[in-house]
């Protein structure tokens, strides 16, 4: 009976044991395979997961560049604008100059036509007279190449535009309407009056 009952406890020991060693096996299989899963990579769920956030972080970095872009060409145009009227505000500063100068030169222009026209008939060619002569020559031809030009007067129809009437006359020569005289020269500045031309007109 004792016997029996030994025996009995042995083979369950040893079932338990086969069991203990079964539920390790299995165990270990369980963790080799997540260990294989593992090594073999994401899931398509994460795969689509990680290609979403990806494609996420690219339209980010393409919306960021085309914000660049655009703030790069509006600069290029301000840039542009600023350098158009930079350069427009130059050329008018240069003409507001040089009308300033041509302005303070005229009046040595008409003292040098009232000093030529002083001179005496008999001392035209002596060598003070040429020299003047040769002065307001020179001057002249540097107005000139300024694109500084006499007002034509006498004989022209009154313009007002060039023109600044400061008398009436009668006259049997010319038209009513028309320049009879020319008291002071005008000139015009590349297209632009310097000074009008003070005339007296036929009434």
């Amino acid at each position: 009976m004792a016997e029996e009952k030994d025996r009995t406890n042995e083979v369950e020991e040893e079932l338990e044991q086969e069991a203990k060693q079964e539920t390790e096996a299995a165990q270990e299989g369980k963790e080799d395979a997540a260990a294989e899963s593992a090594q073999e990579g994401p899931t398509p769920k994460e795969e689509k997961k990680e290609k979403k956030k990806k494609d996420k972080k690219q339209d980010a970095l393409k919306e960021k560049i085309e914000e660049l872009e655009d703030r790069v060409k509006r600069q290029m145009a301000e840039f542009e604008n600023f350098r158009k009227r930079t350069e427009k505000e130059k050329t008018a500063m240069f003409e507001t100059g040089a009308k300033s100068v041509i302005e303070k030169i005229l009046p040595v222009v008409d003292n040098f036509e009232r000093g030529l026209a002083s001179i005496p008939e008999g001392e035209q060619e002596g060598a003070v007279a040429q020299g003047m002569q040769m002065i307001y020559k020179q001057l002249m031809t540097e107005l000139e190449n300024l694109d500084v030009k006499p007002i034509p007067a006498v004989g022209e129809e009154f313009n007002p535009d060039f023109h600044n009437a400061v008398m009436q006359v009668e006259s049997e020569e010319f038209e009513s309407g028309v320049v009879a005289q020319e008291l002071q020269k005008g000139y015009t500045y590349r297209e632009g009056v310097v000074r009008h031309s003070m005339v007296a007109v036929v009434q």
